[in-house]
């Protein structure tokens, strides 16, 4: 195992920069708001960040290695997505069928979405088959199970796009490859065009001793194992690379990339770095713990809880946070 842990400064300018102007708006913070800030320029322990954990070469930060993106990279990029007037949506689009009551779940995961993007409206499409998408698909090798492609389905979603959307993200249990060469992925995103796709199929606990035949190919059920609110972050993940961050190599952040299962269960749910703003991180620390306390709505069913209980270490967290700028009492 191995510990990725840069130097305070390093830190400093990668996250905060070296621009003039975004340095002036830095110092303009309060003392509170600042101490918050600077908590993740010392990681470890006692800190609210923690440095990056690699456990072995097969992880992501190793075996696709990229230019790190700092937030004056991240900031001054001329091409990332920008939500506008007219253009501040983002819709879910379900693929494969939904029954009761997974129905539920995707609310869920939407109310999640919304929390975590409390500025901009998040929205569910009707769901589509997968047949709809005319996507390329094959059998994996390794799993027996079938598997689509990844870009046919970005370009199905292009296509698809509500003329106020800011974003499109697609939603599914089949599992998905991105090209011939590559086992599987988790899924994909544009980090200009404005939409990406997910799937849970690997999160599935039968995934390894069920194979989906042919035959189920166009009615592929959205279970249950879908919604566990643990996942709910790794699809935040895929609509953050919608914004144009890409995969943060600063600390544990719901930004990092994921070869496995275990690293994308283990990944922390909140974007800590690239392009945060203060504001942001206030606003959001609010609404994620408004969505974890909530509970369920009136007319919610006994069987069909809220799927909070992973979120409770985190709820501590934000707490914390919130605690360093005098917003809780």
């Amino acid at each position: 195992m191995q510990v990725i842990q840069h130097p305070a400064e390093t830190h400093r300018t990668a996250l905060l920069s070296s621009r003039c102007d975004l340095t002036d708006r830095y110092h303009k913070y309060s003392r509170e708001e600042r101490r918050l800030l600077e908590e993740c320029l010392c990681l470890g322990d006692g800190s609210l960040f923690r440095p990056i954990t690699v456990h072995s070469d097969s992880d992501w930060i190793h075996s696709h290695p990229e230019e790190p993106q700092d937030f004056q990279s991240f900031y001054s990029n001329p091409y990332r997505s920008k939500p506008i007037k007219g253009h501040s949506t983002i819709y879910l689009q379900i693929i494969g069928r939904v029954q009761t009551p997974a129905c539920r779940y995707v609310r869920w995961l939407r109310d999640y979405c919304q929390a975590f993007y409390y500025w901009l409206v998040v929205k569910l499409l009707p769901p589509v088959t997968v047949a709809a998408t005319d996507c390329a698909f094959r059998v994996n090798s390794s799993s027996h199970n079938l598997q689509i492609h990844a870009g046919d389905l970005l370009r199905f979603l292009q296509k698809r796009k509500p003329y106020d959307a800011f974003g499109i993200m697609g939603i599914t249990v089949i599992d998905l490859y991105p090209k011939d060469s590559w086992n599987f992925v988790f899924g994909r995103a544009s980090l200009t065009e404005g939409m990406g796709v997910f799937s849970f199929a690997r999160y599935d606990d039968n995934f390894y001793i069920r194979s989906y035949v042919y035959q189920g190919y166009y009615s592929t059920l959205i279970t249950s194992t879908l919604q566990c609110s643990c996942y709910n972050p790794m699809v935040t993940h895929e609509i953050g690379h919608i914004f144009g961050v890409k995969y943060c190599q600063w600390m544990q952040c719901v930004i990092q990339g994921s070869n496995h299962l275990e690293h994308s269960a283990s990944l922390f749910p909140i974007l800590q770095c690239n392009g945060v703003t203060l504001e942001w991180l206030q606003c959001l620390r609010k609404t994620l713990l408004r969505w974890i306390e909530k509970g369920g709505t009136a007319n919610s069913e006994p069987y069909c809880p809220k799927p909070t209980l992973p979120f409770q270490t985190f709820r501590q967290w934000l707490r914390r946070c919130l605690e360093i700028l005098d917003e809780v009492k």
